[in-house]
């Protein structure tokens, strides 16, 4: 059944997983979501989250980046690239995409 799910099952698997704290099989299934669609934003945001929740920030970060370049219009996603910034200790960049997200 697996090969046959959609992105969207993919995703709500891997939201059950990381309801359960299980980081690893959340990130597979958005992993699968986004070969399916590699322009699937909510599956980026999961998948950074995912990430983030690992202690993996720089795994992170490039993700929530495409999930802007596809939807640079999105607040939540630059809201998302701040809050990795902090945890990062770029204070400056944080700043600016908190700027752009006050402003969409």
């Amino acid at each position: 059944m697996e090969g046959n799910m959609t992105k969207q099952e993919h995703l709500t698997e891997g939201f059950q997983f990381f309801a359960q704290h299980k980081y690893e099989e959340a990130e597979a299934c958005f992993r699968a979501a986004l070969k399916l669609d590699d322009r699937f934003e909510a599956a980026y945001s999961a998948l950074s989250e995912t990430l983030n929740r690992k202690g993996d920030i720089d795994g992170a970060i490039p993700l929530v980046r495409k999930w802007i370049e596809i939807n640079k219009h999105d607040p939540l996603a630059h809201t998302a690239l701040s809050r990795l910034y902090v945890q990062k200790g770029m204070i400056e960049e944080a700043e600016k995409e908190m700027a752009i997200s006050n402003f969409l």
